[in-house]
């Protein structure tokens, strides 16, 4: 038998980082051999070279590429339309060949993409990643998956239909807290839940809500496609109340306080009730923070304050839910089994049942249980989940041949439609909308149903 020479096995490019995606994946339940077992010395495996391109390169964007970078991926390429927001990562990334346009980036990087991550504005979500899945790409996109309803059933249609792996960035989905809060209410620790209440600090405090486009016209800045940063929607000048940072809060661009944390806080209760779609919704509003009335809505930003009505139809024997949206400083009442002293978090979930309460922060927050006596049922509750080895990790996995990501698009494509239609309830508050999902319409409400998807303006499809 011929014995290895040490000095060789000291030199096989197994690294600290390959041992732990190769340990994550097999609790994630598949095995990546390491590559020297395969090809012997300096062999590169298919399955061990991610080549990742990033659609938004700047903000949250910035963090998707940095971090699937540090689990191994091969950033070869970056697209953003703001030089200066996307300064940080093409200083990490100086290898990696700059766009502003991904249409242009996807045509001539085709052969050298695996893989792309979306992290724009919402309004560009839905055409990129569209772009990306028909190149055949697997794809990251930040929540909400897409700026409109139609946007949302198609993209998941398509991503469904091409094979390619999926997730969107609701990184709380794969927590430890997420699954215990699954296991806890399904093993019926807090009895029977048919009331919901879930809540956000975010409307305008990162950015404005409730005022009116603005009339001057600055100019645009020097490292700034204003044309593209625009894409599908409709030209307007320049000005920046809108980019880099205030979109949200544009209906135009943004979803709001729901599209920025409805999708990290009602993931929890929709994945853990199994809720499906929401049969009706309806809105109430203020445009000046004071008693909520049902204002005149303005259609150019997002309100002051909202709470929003869901309701659900049972499942199986699970009884009817109603799910309450707050934002904008509204908070449901605090819990009379409330310690003295502790306080709800500014963003999360209170579930009301028949044998108890529980509530968590979002992101998939530990759950905490009301009365505290209920934690010693809560502990003899079996896992019956499997556990993740984390949310980016989870995709990084399935693009190399791994399991289906647990927020892929077959999952939070249905969470962010409820989502977006909370959004859309806030244009006609005081009206309780009547939703046939199958058809993906208002049924007593019809001026409302042009909503459901934005005309693009030419030269882009989806």
């Amino acid at each position: 038998m011929k014995h290895e020479d040490p000095s060789t096995r000291a030199a096989l490019p197994f690294t600290r980082r390959k041992f732990f995606l190769a340990m994550a994946s097999t609790a994630f339940g598949f095995t990546i051999v390491p590559r020297h077992v395969l090809g012997g010395v300096g062999y590169t495996a298919p399955s061990d070279q991610l080549n990742v391109a990033g659609i938004g390169a700047g903000g949250m964007g910035g963090g998707d590429i940095a971090t699937v970078s540090k689990l191994g991926a091969n950033i070869v390429a970056l697209c953003d339309v703001d030089e200066n927001l996307a300064a940080g990562s093409f200083n990490a990334f100086p290898k990696a060949r700059r766009y502003k346009d991904f249409r242009i980036m996807l045509d001539k990087e085709a052969k050298n993409i695996d893989a792309v991550t979306v992290g724009t504005p919402d309004h560009i979500h839905a055409v990129a990643a569209m772009a990306a899945i028909k190149a055949g790409k697997h794809v990251y996109v930040q929540k909400p998956l897409t700026h409109t309803l139609h946007e949302c059933r198609v993209l998941t249609k398509a991503a469904r239909e091409a094979g390619v792996m999926t997730s969107m960035g609701n990184q709380g989905h794969a927590t430890e807290g997420a699954r215990l809060t699954n296991e806890w209410i399904q093993a019926g620790v807090i009895g029977d839940v048919r009331e919901v209440h879930v809540w956000s600090d975010r409307a305008g405090k990162l950015w404005k809500q409730g005022i009116g486009r603005p009339s001057e016209t600055p100019p645009v800045p020097a490292t700034l496609d204003w044309d593209l940063w625009l894409g599908p929607i409709h030209e307007r000048p320049y000005h920046p109340a809108y980019a880099p940072v205030s979109w949200r809060g544009w209906r135009d661009f943004g979803t709001g306080a729901l599209g920025d944390m409805g999708c990290h806080i009602i993931d929890h209760p929709v994945w853990a009730l199994n809720l499906g779609a929401p049969t009706t919704v309806e809105a109430r509003t203020t445009l000046d923070g004071s008693v909520l009335e049902d204002d005149k809505p303005n259609f150019e930003t997002f309100p002051i304050a909202a709470i929003i009505y869901f309701e659900f139809p049972a499942r199986g024997q699970r009884p009817p839910v109603r799910m309450t949206w707050y934002d904008g400083g509204l908070m449901p009442p605090a819990p009379s089994e409330l310690p003295s002293g502790q306080r709800l978090p500014d963003n999360g979930v209170l579930y009301i049942g028949s044998k108890g309460k529980m509530y968590h922060g979002s992101h998939g927050g530990m759950p905490q249980l009301l009365p505290a006596s209920l934690l010693e049922e809560a502990k003899t509750v079996p896992r019956t989940i499997k556990r993740s080895p984390g949310h980016y990790e989870e995709w990084v996995l399935a693009c190399r041949g791994g399991e289906r990501p647990t927020a892929s698009f077959d999952y939070s494509g249905p969470m962010t439609e409820t989502v977006l239609l909370g959004v859309l309830a806030l244009r006609a508050p005081g009206t309780r909308l009547e939703w046939d999902s199958e058809n993906q319409k208002v049924t007593n409400a019809p001026e409302l149903n042009p909503f459901i998807h934005t005309e693009y303006r030419k030269g882009w499809t989806l």
